[in-house]
């Protein structure tokens, strides 16, 4: 006992370079996985005798299936299926089994359930063999004839007919209430703009394809690895869709190379598998080609009028937003897109409107700050406008419109630094150096142009759970449903334990991408930070309380007289914080109790009362440079800054990756990204990485971020907020607007390409 005491006593080491503590820069844990092939993603996990699908794609955009030949492809060696509507397994004939977690309202599209084709592109069959190769060539020699009905994918045309969607749904806020009277206050208004604004579609193109492998086991249990933001949903689906008890089905993601929003839905390769599998009672993967990445959802097309209305001064009189964007023709697809023009600025007078369009498309799905980036874009476009129709700096048009509560519903912020985005941002860029007048500055044959705008997004928090083992050789093991699709969940949840146990990071494994853990929200929103983290930090919670009892109560402790308040978790002890060589050590803790390990369970509650109390969101400042080739209307984006107030940042290189993700991203939106309709055939014809332009290092130069000091307990117990959506917001109205100062053109629709760019006057 004597040597245990000792062991108990050992002065504590000093923090060496595993402990990590919140807010540094830390590179990722799974980074070395990841480079040396090491991690495994849906399409690369092994099972004896695999199986491998290829989809058929319908041909046309609407009308029913007349008939199938699948002859010439089953009489391909190494084929042993087509499945169609005809010969698929069974599964369920309600519109509810098919709704995931994420789903809007109306029918999901329910693949092979029928002869009806809704969209271009959409799965008619699947061609089982023994090769990719095979399949992919049997796929080919299936002969699909159908009958076609007239199909229309005009939103332009269709604008009579838009309607307002039929109610509140998670994720969707419809427009509040008219505040005063926008209309007469924008006819009165001594100043005022006004101005439509269009965004083409855009599609995820995320470099892994969506893909699901499906293993059945001897006793009816499928494990499935699926390209999917929550483990968790994709389980709902499968177990719904083919009426399997939850706990026959296991879906694991560990790793997801890139997603944006387009796997927050199960998508249709996923029930194709599981049919396959099901089917031949062999494991099956299926992965959808580059082509059929662009065969279900999309960002939608939207066209956008904002008027505002100001005194001489600059005082904002009326805001008025209006917006119009497509939905598909079996589901109510709808973002908040006008809402943040009711909460960015002080204004007595502000009225929104929102209105969908059902056409013959695939339902659209989020991405990367749905709603808010074009809705956000329109807003700081118009900003712009009026900043010049008042011969006033853009800068200063915002600061005196500054909201120092939520305009809409007057709710006080639960933190909002972003005058500090500004003031920062702004000395970063140099924009006092600025030069008002539009044309005024150049460099050889380039005008330059300098622009800003505002950034703003939600920031969430969802109900989570989380698992912690601590074994006594000092290792801590902590688990939730959570995904990481890139954003680096597994290092900033190591982080937070490590910080709350006082461990080196090299003791703390995150285990997450199974539906088996325990219950975690899709991973979407900005979200899993500040949920999963929170729970993370709950459960670690607990668990130092337990070990400080424990601690309290071990023979001549030299914590027996301690409160919890005066101790610290730190180099793998509790000691205490006034003196901490009074240190007893978490290994020998648990060995002395003879113990193996210590674990508990936390369940996260948003506290729904509280958070109503308080608009919750995080904020940005963008401030851009752009040089432009008058004579080819060419623009470059030569240097970035974005000043974000996000809370708490847990691991800033992650977080620095995240924002400058994001501006890559709005530059993209503003310059290069848009699905081009050809609405003869209803489909979309650049569907490939060739004609549908994403940016490339040459056009991507200096982006600096700055995260400004914020700490929202409200939003989070761990202080935090979201870093992945608000890096985007803004991006592409800085771009715009800096065009117009190098130009004097005002380009309103996205994305500004060359031909818009060079032709005098303003382009709609």
């Amino acid at each position: 006992m004597s040597q245990l005491i000792d062991a108990l006593r050992t002065p504590a080491a000093e923090p060496g370079t595993g402990q990590v503590a919140i807010g540094m820069a830390v590179s990722r844990v799974d980074g070395r996985d990841k480079v040396t092939g090491a991690a495994r993603y849906a399409a690369e996990f092994p099972a004896d005798g695999l199986l491998f699908g290829v989809v058929v794609s319908a041909t046309i955009t609407k009308g029913r299936i007349a008939a199938i030949d699948d002859a010439a492809a089953l009489a391909v060696p190494g084929v042993h299926a087509v499945l169609t509507h005809m010969n698929r397994p069974a599964i369920s004939a309600l519109n509810l089994f098919y709704k995931d977690m994420t789903a809007p309202g109306g029918a999901p599209f329910k693949p092979l359930r029928d002869d009806r084709i809704l969209s271009h592109g959409q799965p008619v069959a699947l061609v089982v063999a023994d090769t990719f190769e095979a399949a992919r060539h049997a796929a080919s020699l299936v002969e699909v004839r159908y009958d076609s009905a007239a199909h229309d994918t005009n939103l332009r045309a269709n604008l009579a007919r838009s309607h307002e969607p039929k109610k509140k749904r998670p994720g969707y806020s419809p427009p509040p209430a008219p505040k005063g009277n926008a209309d007469q206050a924008w006819d009165d208004a001594p100043r005022k703009i006004q101005g439509d604004y269009y965004a083409g579609v855009e599609h995820h193109n995320p470099m892994e394809l969506f893909a699901s492998t499906v293993i059945p086991g001897p006793d009816g249990h499928l494990t499935i690895y699926d390209k999917t933001q929550s483990a968790q949903n994709s389980r709902w689906y499968v177990s719904h869709v083919f009426g399997l008890p939850k706990d026959k089905v296991t879906v694991r993601n560990p790793y997801v190379g890139g997603a944006f929003g387009a796997g927050l839905r199960p998508q249709y390769q996923l029930p194709l598998a599981v049919m396959a599998a099901l089917h031949l009672q062999r494991p099956v993967r299926v992965v959808l080609s580059r082509q059929q990445m662009f065969t279900f959802g999309h960002r939608p097309e939207t066209l956008q009028r904002v008027r505002l209305g100001a005194d001489a001064d600059g005082t904002l009189r009326a805001i008025i937003h209006e917006a119009v964007a497509e939905t598909s023709q079996n589901e109510e697809f709808v973002e908040t897109v006008v809402n943040w023009s009711g909460q960015l600025y002080a204004c007595d007078n502000i009225r929104l409107g929102y209105h969908i369009v059902e056409l013959d498309r695939f339902t659209p799905i989020d991405m990367r700050a749905p709603g808010a980036a074009h809705g956000v874009h329109a807003l700081e476009v118009a900003m712009d406008e009026l900043a010049y129709e008042l011969q006033m700096d853009p800068l200063a048009l915002r600061l005196k419109n500054y909201a120092e509560t939520d305009p809409s519903s007057g709710l006080p912020y639960s933190s909002k630094a972003l005058r500090d985005c500004y003031a920062q941002a702004a000395e970063r860029f140099g924009w006092a150096m600025r030069s008002p007048a539009p044309r005024s500055m150049r460099v050889g044959n380039e005008l330059v142009g300098w622009g800003m705008a505002t950034g703003m997004w939600d920031a969430l928090q969802m109900f989570a759970r989380a698992h912690a083992v601590l074994h006594a050789d000092g290792s801590l093991v902590v688990s939730s449903a959570a995904s990481d699709i890139g954003t680096g969940t597994y290092t900033a949840m190591a982080m937070i334990a490590s910080a709350a146990l006082g461990l080196p990071l090299e003791q703390v494994r995150f285990q997450l991408g199974d539906s088996t853990l325990p219950v975690a929200p899709v991973e979407g929103g900005s979200s899993h930070v500040a949920t999963v983290g929170s729970a993370v930090q709950g459960v670690c919670d607990k668990l130092k309380w337990c070990l400080f009892r424990m601690a309290k109560a071990m023979p001549d402790s030299p914590l027996a007289k301690a409160h919890f308040k005066q101790v610290e978790f730190s180099a793998g002890t509790i000691r205490l914080l006034a003196n901490p060589a009074q240190a007893i050590s978490l290994t020998a803790l648990l060995q002395g109790n003879a113990m193996t390990s210590i674990e508990d369970k936390y369940m996260l509650i948003p506290a729904a009362l509280k958070k109503r109390k308080f608009q919750r969101a995080t904020h940005s400042a963008v401030f851009c440079e752009v040089r432009v080739d008058e004579q080819f209307g060419t623009v470059r984006v030569t240097r970035v800054v974005s000043a974000v107030a996000a809370g708490r940042i847990i691991n800033a290189k992650a977080a620095r990756s995240q924002i400058v993700g994001g501006v890559v991203w709005g530059i993209s939106q503003a310059l290069h990204e848009e699905s081009h309709d050809d609405l003869r055939l209803g489909r979309f014809m650049n569907h490939n990485l060739s004609e549908y332009h994403v940016p490339v290092n040459a056009d991507i130069h200096d982006i600096d971020v700055i995260f400004v000091d914020e700490d929202d307990r409200i939003v989070s117990s761990i202080g935090a907020k979201g870093v992945g959506e608000i890096g985007q917001v803004g991006v592409a109205a800085a771009v715009s607007n800096a065009i117009f100062h190098a130009t004097g053109r005002r380009v309103r629709s996205t994305p500004m390409t060359p031909d818009k760019v060079m032709l005098p006057g303003d382009r709609r």
